[in-house]
């Protein structure tokens, strides 16, 4: 069966695009590489949806399409064939809301047991309710600790500090939305009834530990350090766009305002890619609420499309709006919050900054120095960082700057393609490839 649209990502993008299309009378699938529809912001255990009403409307309109569950897709032809571990799918149209993992930099112990991702701390708490600590430190940079630091004292983890490299402050030198000051407010007071410590201008610059993380070191803007106790530490400094699908396809990409390479879309949110749509932090990292709004506009988008309208016909203007007013203040947060300029100064030769592939800062250094290596990709070439299980989702955005850095030049676009272009869009066995081919969509 070939569908109108096919949305990947059961996110608040994708569900708000699944909702637009099918409210507009198209046949949508949507494919999601989780167990149960919500993404990372409505992550949840079975039988204990979200309270969100959002979460609640959107995914009542699962009801009006082929919804999947546990379908990654691996790959994606033009035209456009999906295929995922049970089978391939075809649509008229594509929606790509694959939204965006977390970016992190590395740091002396950073490959400790017991250092996690923010993100990942937050999974294992939302799908699994399992805490990756008992005394937990929380640190990097963004709003996004909030909520993180917050689950995991609400859990019964201590927080032993939430170390903010950024200033926050700078966000209200432009208008900040009311309903964001209300959130806010509402993680100030959950800190303090929690005792958490929330200290600006900090950052961890080693993890210590003889098997598994015991302490960390923290340095503030004066340069001073501490050494903060902990059973474990969940780091983040941002997001990065998930653009496999975007790239296998063709998609145009570009550099956003926070360093990122971004999926480029036009004001229907459709990209270079003529009916291929895309929405969500796979555009641009910039929270669920714009997530919402770009998937509304892509999903109306989309369904206009088939009917012989122009996309630019079917933009919704409430969420055009919202969409406007977020992106803006997606920029404000990344001007407050951006990655620690000096973070590669605290590296030692030995500091690996490939975890899957073992690579040291000395290896990368030599293939520029000694080897002549003058971008990412010659870098990935000659000592293997980004080769590994995670395909460098992990080390990409570091080993990127790192390789400009050393040539000494900013981050280019290529460097970052170097890691955000795969062959194959996720992990597959060949179990599953084998079985897929005896399994019709």
């Amino acid at each position: 069966m070939t569908y109108d649209i096919a949305v990947i990502g059961a996110g608040p993008a994708g569900l708000a695009a699944a909702a637009r299309a099918a409210g507009a009378g198209c046949r949508v699938v949507v494919l999601d590489a989780g167990p149960r529809p919500g993404g990372q912001y409505w992550r949840h255990r079975a039988g204990s949806a979200p309270a969100d009403r959002r979460f609640r409307a959107l995914a009542g309109a699962l009801d009006r399409v082929d919804y999947r569950a546990e379908a990654s897709v691996w790959f994606a032809e033009p035209g456009f064939t999906l295929h995922t571990g049970a089978g391939e799918v075809s649509a008229e149209r594509l929606v790509l809301a694959t939204g965006a993992h977390d970016r992190v930099v590395p740091f002396p112990g950073w490959d400790l047991p017991g250092v996690t991702t923010a993100g990942g701390a937050q999974a294992l708490l939302k799908g699994h309710g399992v805490l990756t600590g008992r005394r937990i430190a929380v640190a990097g940079t963004g709003p996004f600790l909030l909520p993180v630091a917050a689950g995991l004292a609400a859990a019964g983890a201590r927080i032993a500090g939430v170390f903010e490299a950024g200033n926050p402050l700078r966000v209200l030198r432009r208008p900040v939305p009311a309903a964001k000051l209300a959130e806010v407010a509402g993680y100030a007071a959950r800190f303090a009834r929690h005792r958490i410590r929330y200290r600006t201008g900090h950052v961890v610059v080693a993890a210590h530990g003889d098997v598994e993380v015991s302490a960390v070191t923290v340095a503030g803007r004066d340069g001073h350090t501490r050494r903060v106790r902990c059973d474990a530490l969940a780091v983040g400094y941002g997001f990065v766009p998930a653009l496999e699908l975007p790239t296998l396809l063709g998609c145009a990409v570009c550099l956003d305002t926070d360093g990122n390479l971004v999926t480029a879309v036009d004001h229907t949110q459709q990209t270079s890619v003529p009916g291929v749509f895309a929405a969500g932090e796979v555009t641009g990292v910039g929270g669920a609420d714009l997530a919402l709004a770009e998937g509304a506009i892509a999903g109306a988008a989309a369904a206009a499309s088939l009917g012989g309208r122009t996309p630019d016909d079917a933009v919704p203007a409430g969420p055009a709006g919202r969409r406007a007013r977020l992106r803006r203040f997606a920029a404000t947060l990344h001007a407050a919050h951006p990655v620690p300029a000096g973070w590669p100064d605290r590296l030692t030769a030995d500091t690996v900054v490939c975890r899957c592939e073992e690579v040291p800062l000395r290896a990368v250094r030599a293939a520029v120095t000694e080897l002549g290596a003058t971008d990412a990709r010659t870098v990935k070439s000659l000592t293997r960082a980004g080769m590994g299980w995670c395909q460098g989702r992990i080390c990409g955005y570091p080993v990127a700057c790192l390789a400009a850095r050393l040539n000494g030049r900013p981050v280019a676009e290529s460097d970052l393609d170097t890691f955000a272009r795969r062959p194959i869009g996720s992990a597959i066995t060949l179990g599953q490839l084998a079985e897929g081919d005896r399994t019709t969509p």
